[in-house]
């Protein structure tokens, strides 16, 4: 039940002051009141608002937190979550430079969807769709928390949906196996044993660069040839387990590279923290001085305009596709937390090994043929 009354007071000056107001009670049977200064806009609110009072979502305005508060309570969640400090830093620049600014001192009970979509399209006109799509993630993420405490009695945000945009996703190139050739030799040629083992690791196990730098002597068996991936270090070099539970694996790896760690370990500086790779101080390599120091002078030497680890990565999957091995297998050596990542990364190297397995079979069928 509610009631739209009129009432009128004097202020100090001795002005006369009238309002609408509404006189509600809310799901917990809690009695609210709400003003307004026209009788329709009293009138338009009341309807809503006992709709949201019947649905068991409505939140009074007396009671609700600002945006910029519940994104401070978010925040703070998060940051005791034992994030990454990389992760946290994102979300905090979403709601420092794209939320607040915008809608920080609106309240959570007068969000709508409509608002949400309004201020969406603001981001998308303001910043690259793939950042106006993270920080809506970010916004119906604060929301949530929100509801979970209390704070909202829904999440308006969730009925905002960015319309799927079709587009070519581009196909990996991974480095022919010239150029990878000429890396390795490069790398073997290389006075920089340690920068030989990186990059021969990189290339012919498809690991992360953070794997890399978080890799323990302990979890190298270089006897029956494998690495058990199960640690990383993130980028200010704290090490912790992989993102996703698809990052533990173990990855066989060939006699080569066995070699080259053997060399490495009998090398390797002594230090408390059992990395293969360390720093000079025995810590967690940096990725900037892994690559600068260590693996960028074995590129260029190559005379290669590869950067970066991760296209050794690309390369280890195409080199496992090339023989042979089916998706499955290939999604758990890459650590990918489904099938559909390994398929949209690589799926037309699949196609091509494919077509040439047809191809030759063709070849073969017509010399037999030829032959009879």
């Amino acid at each position: 039940m509610s009631t739209i009354r009129k009432r009128s007071w004097v202020l100090p000056s001795g002005e006369t002051k009238t309002a609408w107001q509404v006189d509600y009670r809310d799901q917990s049977g809690k009695r609210r009141s709400k003003q307004f200064a026209r009788k329709k806009d009293a009138e338009a609110w009341t309807v809503t608002a006992l709709s949201e009072v019947q649905r068991g979502v409505h939140t009074a305005d007396s009671t609700s937190l600002t945006v910029t508060q519940a994104a401070n309570l978010y925040l703070d969640a998060v940051r005791g979550m034992d994030r990454e400090p990389t992760t946290i830093a994102a979300y905090d620049q979403h709601v420092r430079l794209h939320i607040l600014p915008l809608i920080g001192g609106t309240k959570l009970s007068q969000l709508t969807a409509p608002k949400v979509e309004a201020l969406f399209d603001a981001w998308l006109r303001d910043l690259s769709r793939p950042m106006a799509v993270r920080v809506l993630r970010t916004f119906k993420a604060i929301l949530t928390h929100a509801q979970k405490k209390g704070n909202v009695a829904q999440n308006v945000a969730l009925a905002v949906t960015p319309p799927r945009q079709k587009r070519a996703k581009p196909k990996v190139r991974p480095p022919s196996k010239r150029l990878l050739k000429d890396i390795l030799l490069a790398a073997a040629e290389s006075d920089d044993l340690m920068g030989r083992a990186i990059v021969e690791l990189a290339i012919m196990s498809g690991m992360r660069a953070s794997e890399i730098r978080g890799l323990a002597w302990s979890a190298l068996d270089l006897k029956r040839g494998r690495v058990t991936v199960k640690q990383r270090a993130d980028a200010k070099g704290v090490l912790g387990p992989p993102k996703s539970e698809a990052g533990h694996r173990v990855v066989p790896l060939p006699k080569s590279l066995i070699g080259t760690l053997r060399k490495w370990k009998l090398a390797c500086p002594a230090h408390e923290a059992d990395l293969v790779f360390p720093s000079k101080k025995g810590k967690t390599l940096s990725h900037g001085v892994m690559m600068r120091v260590h693996v960028d002078p074995i590129v260029a030497s190559a005379n290669a305009a590869t950067k970066g680890v991760h296209v050794f990565r690309h390369a280890a999957a195409s080199l496992w596709i090339e023989r042979g091995l089916n998706a499955k297998r290939v999604q758990r050596l890459m650590g990918h937390n489904s099938i559909q990542v390994t398929f949209d990364t690589y799926g037309h190297l699949f196609d091509e090994a494919e077509k040439d397995e047809h191809l030759a079979n063709e070849i073969e069928a017509a010399i037999f043929a030829d032959a009879t």
